[in-house]
């Protein structure tokens, strides 16, 4: 018995040296990344981008809120990025597939278990084929075993089943850290959106309280009119109803403003009303900044759903392999040693050692075409995601292109409501003066009033889509990922306090 364990392991070990050398037929396609034609320059772009405004760029891209030139803005960002709970969630899965990788990894290297029984067993004294014939000298019904040992297996990865496993479980792990960054950009963006509405809201307060107090003039002129008997009753309940339409058109505001300092706290992860009192301070819009230069290479490398969308085609590729490796032979190296007696000072003799050392291979024959209907199914869904990767590519064309054009018209849109804005508030005021003379009535001077505040009111809104504009540009190109490092919250639950085991062995 001595000898037959160095044989068998002389065997085994050159089938494994046999292996090392074939250990490149590793069978299903290699990764090929997908090659789409892109445009030299978007079609919306300004002008050609020169290599100083693209460096430019890329530079602001970073924390590209901080062109907003609000201070509040960028603490609000730091909070967010710190403690959002959707950003922490996608950093736990990314936790989660590095433990996954290591679950594939853990295939190449050999499978063993320690077990241990003991007990008595009681035979049938009735079965004739007994190696001990009932009633023979020596013959026992109860018989008492123990027996501890080690079983192990070692598959031999000839064809790369075990290699394609782990580059597709690597490229899930790189996934997992481009979802991360699309939550990223998901936040700062709500985030952003959020605090540029609000503060457009603040401003439409205001205009409404300059409204109210131009209605309460308006109301308190005709009072006066009519106690010199110049004004009428219809005309002071025309200025009242104005006055009380104005006040109520005011609290919706007030309503939505509270909702978003409640919607911002929540992307911060505190309880809403946290930052109430310090949000509702009333501060201007933030600043517009320049248009940003950008090429469509640049929104292919940045953006984490195009990069996902390419992780997840290398993923299926790997998947081909893995199911190609199912049609060639597996090999495995099983490996058994388990002492049996009956009493525990003879566990300790050789004449107790039982082993197992074989080399075993098996190769499928007849399966109805199960192998190879997966083999087919890995292929269609690898084409799947090629062809989902160049949707994936357009769609965000799009939302560049989409993006910038909304930036120039939304540019000229402002201008125009400002001029009108100014031009009705300075109607408004003339016909004051004009009813104060007798000159018209007050029907001309609530219409110039609703006028302007319309006026108003779309000129404050038409600045906030200029700053959901640049928002949406700088989201669109994958701006405001890169730097922001994976936060690492762990349950306080140690595995190694769990089991001694795993403090003695990797398992």
């Amino acid at each position: 018995m001595a000898n037959m364990i160095p044989n068998a392991a002389r065997a085994v070990c050159g089938l494994l040296a046999a292996s090392l050398l074939v250990s490149a037929c590793t069978v299903g396609p290699n990764y090929q990344p997908d090659k789409m034609a892109l445009p030299a320059s978007f079609t919306e772009a300004e002008h050609p981008a020169t290599a100083e405004e693209i460096a430019r760029t890329n530079h602001e891209m970073t924390q590209w809120w901080s062109q907003f030139r609000d201070p509040m803005l960028d603490a609000l960002v730091v909070q967010a990025i710190d403690g959002n709970y959707d950003l922490k969630i996608a950093g736990q899965r990314i936790l989660a597939e590095r433990a996954l990788h290591d679950v594939a990894v853990s295939a190449f290297y050999p499978q063993a278990d320690a077990s241990t029984y003991g007990g008595d067993i009681s035979h049938s004294l009735a079965i004739d084929d007994w190696p001990l014939r009932p009633g023979a000298a020596g013959n026992r019904q109860d018989v008492s075993y123990l027996s501890f040992g080690v079983g192990a297996t070692w598959e031999i990865d000839l064809f790369g089943r075990i290699r394609r496993s782990v580059e597709a479980q690597d490229r899930a792990f790189d996934q997992s850290i481009e979802a991360r960054r699309a939550v990223l950009l998901a936040l700062l963006s709500e985030l952003a959106t959020d605090y540029v509405t609000m503060r457009a809201t603040q401003l439409q307060v205001q205009i409404a309280d300059n409204n109210i107090r131009v209605a309460q003039d308006a109301l308190d002129l005709t009072n006066r009119l009519f106690t010199q008997g110049v004004g009428t009753t219809l005309q002071i309940a025309q200025a009242q109803a104005e006055l009380d339409s104005q006040k109520a058109a005011r609290e919706p505001l007030k309503t939505r403003i509270s909702q978003l300092t409640h919607a911002i706290d929540v992307l911060l992860g505190q309880m809403p009303g946290t930052t109430e009192a310090q949000l509702k301070v009333v501060k201007p819009l933030p600043e517009v900044p320049d248009f940003p230069a950008t090429l469509p290479s640049i929104v292919v490398t940045n953006r984490p759903d195009i990069r996902m969308a390419e992780r997840q085609y290398a993923e299926s590729t790997a998947r081909i392999g893995v199911a190609v490796a199912q049609l060639y032979p597996n090999v495995i190296v099983p490996l058994s040693i388990n002492p049996t007696a009956s009493a525990a000072y003879q566990l300790f003799q050789s004449v107790s050692l039982s082993w197992k050392f074989l080399l075993m291979a098996s190769a499928p024959l007849m399966h109805g075409g199960k192998y190879t209907a997966q083999v087919h199914a890995a292929q269609a869904q690898a084409e799947a995601s090629r062809l989902a990767y160049r949707q994936t590519v357009l769609k965000g064309f799009k939302e560049v292109e989409d993006a910038m054009a909304a930036w120039h018209d939304d540019a000229e849109h402002t201008a125009l409501l400002h001029r009108a804005a100014q031009d009705s508030a300075t109607a408004r005021d003339r016909a004051q003066r004009l009813y104060s003379a007798g000159l018209i009535g007050f029907l001309d001077v609530l219409t110039t009033e609703r006028t302007t505040l319309n006026a108003q009111n779309q000129e404050a809104l038409a600045r906030l889509e200029r700053l959901r504009d640049a928002i949406d540009l700088y989201v669109a190109m994958g701006a405001g990922w890169r730097g922001v490092a994976v936060t690492n919250t762990t349950l306080p639950v140690s595995l190694e306090s769990q089991n001694m085991l795993a403090r003695a062995f990797r398992q």
